[in-house]
Order: structure tokens, then sequence, then C-alpha cells
């Protein structure tokens, strides 16, 4: 039994995930719209690809009219379909990014949108992006849900590439996120990629934890005689699937410049 196009989670919240799987974006990459389109315009979250068939399933899925478009960063698997969209829908495309952003101002810190059944607000995580911001969507049934883009995924871990992701920068997001998640109670993480994470503040920590050891873990191959994010690879990941060796070396290269740095423990 194969899932339906689009996930109806609740009135106000849906689901549809795009037809890119592959090693880096799991089932592909979920694109979240917010409001009830029985109301009124929505929000559209990450877009996804140009794709024409899931494109027109998010048109379909929003019978009253996207209000808004907005990106949780620049990644071409979650903003490609952004400008085609934007078209379809004759809306704005909102992104931290200013090369993203189409006919709207920047998406900025503590922005408040308003669509029928829920808020989102914006809260900047930079990390996994220099532009990843995080909307946390506020229900009319008082419930709350943290869309994550890339920062936190439902299955697996993050990439931190460098030189534009920034361990630093993440690390604080998490403890951003993670107050977020508490202040407001979050019912799930609503991921760029896999399963909804229904365990929120569990997994943040844990997602915490994973970094600090694979921290330890790179010091201790440079300790061994590692030089490079290549040495340090074939160390650290030495059984990781070939597919995704590109994506390690870069996430090494962002541990290699954290270590260096004044924030390194």
């Amino acid at each position: 039994m194969t899932d339906p196009p689009v996930e109806m989670i609740t009135g106000y919240l849906r689901r549809v995930v795009a037809p890119n799987p592959g090693p880096m974006t799991l089932d592909g990459t979920n694109t979240w719209i917010v409001g009830d389109p029985l109301r009124g315009a929505v929000v559209v979250a990450d877009p996804g690809p140009a794709d024409d068939d899931h494109l027109r399933l998010i048109m379909e899925a929003c019978a009253g009219g996207i209000a808004d478009i907005v990106l949780t960063h620049r990644h071409s698997d979650h903003s490609d379909g952004a400008p085609v969209l934007a078209a379809l829908a004759g809306c704005g495309v909102r992104a931290a990014d200013p090369t993203q952003q189409i006919g709207v101002g920047p998406l900025v810190h503590g922005e408040l949108i308003t669509v029928p059944g829920a808020e989102l607000v914006a809260i900047s995580t930079p990390g996994h992006t220099s532009d990843s911001t995080s909307l946390l969507v506020h229900g009319e049934d008082a419930q709350r849900w943290l869309v994550s883009g890339d920062m936190v995924l439902g299955r697996g871990t993050a990439v931190i590439t460098s030189p534009d992701g920034d361990l630093a920068a993440y690390l604080e997001s998490l403890d951003v996120m993670e107050a977020a998640v508490l202040d407001a109670d979050v019912k799930e993480i609503l991921p760029g990629h896999g399963p909804r994470v229904t365990r929120p503040l569990e997994l943040l920590r844990w997602y915490r934890q994973h970094r600090l050891e694979r921290l330890e873990q790179v010091r201790a191959a440079l300790a061994a005689g590692a030089r490079t994010a290549s040495e340090v690879v074939a160390i650290v990941y030495a059984d990781i699937d070939p597919s995704l060796r590109l994506a390690a070396a870069q996430s090494v290269a962002a541990q290699l410049e954290y270590l260096s740095g004044p924030g390194s423990r």
C-alpha cells in the first residue's frame, strides 16, 4: 500500500513528498502546506524540485490559493520549484537568502505569518547552511509544530558542508531549536526529508551528542596521523556507503574548521 500523494495531518497542515528520493534526500523532499485551504490562501514551505507533477499536486492541495512560498534554505532540492510555483500561484517567495526572494521582502527572524487556522514564526537556525531558517507553527487547536528544513531529518543525521555549513553555528542552533521545542511544547518536528519526528526533544539532544562524539572521533584520527579530510573520512567513516563519501568529506572539512577555531572544545 503506497502513501497518499498528499498527507493531511490536520486541517491546517499537509505534506507532499517530492519524487526525488536518494541517499541525500531520503524518501524525497517534504513540502509542507500550512493553513486550511478550504478557508483561504496558505503558505507552502519548500516547494522542492521543479517537477511538474509535484507542483501540480501542491497547487491542487492549495484550493484557496497560495499567499506565500517560504524557503527553509537555498539548496536546490528545496528551492528549485519555488520560481515556477510562484508564477503559477501569483505569489512571492520569502527566503533568508536574498538571491532566492521573489516579489517580497526577506524572511527574517521573528517574522509572523498568519494563515487560516495557524500562524508561523520564522526562527533563524544557521548551521546546515548560513541561511537555514526553521518555522514554528502555532495551530488554532493549540498544537505546535517545528518545520526544520535540513537542520533535523526524520531519519539519519543532517550534513554540514563547508564552507557554507558551520558546525559552531549548527550547535548553537540546536540549542535554539531545543528552547523553542520546550517553550512551545512542540508536538512534532516536520523535517525536510524523512518521516515526522514524534520525539523532538529526544532527537535534538541525540543530534548534539552525535556531533560531539564525531568531533572526538575526528580528534582521535588527527592524533593518529590523519591530516586531510579524505584521510579522516577513511578512518572515521570507513564503512560509509561510497555514494556518501563526498558528503562525509565536506562534513569533515566543517569539523576540522570548527576544531581549528575558538569555539572548539
